[in-house]
């Protein structure tokens, strides 16, 4: 497994260098990165793809109903048909991460 060099990257990090970057305040920043998380989710619940050129598509997959064991008691359970959510990256982060 690959160790990374830092710790995870939080939405309150993401606000402040983006609002530094490009000289809104916080709360401004803040308010666009929440309507862009909020896009997203509304279109992923609507079963539709969100694309972002450069960065990488987030989508829906369907995951089949299933048996599955509680490995504490070891009862056979059952998983109904389920949605979850996937991004796959573009080719040029994947490129960027590798360089």
């Amino acid at each position: 497994m690959i160790e990374l060099k830092n710790k995870t990257v939080t939405k309150a990090e993401i606000i402040q260098e983006v609002s530094s970057a490009i000289g809104l305040t916080k709360l401004e920043t803040e308010a666009i990165l929440n309507a862009v998380i909020s896009k997203i989710t509304k279109s992923l619940e609507s079963k539709r793809r969100v694309e972002i050129r450069g960065f990488g598509t987030f989508g829906i997959k369907k995951r089949e109903p299933r048996k599955a064991r509680n490995p504490g008691t070891g009862e056979v359970v059952f998983l109904p048909e389920r949605y979850v959510p996937v991004f796959k990256p573009s080719s040029l982060l994947k490129k960027n991460i590798n360089d």
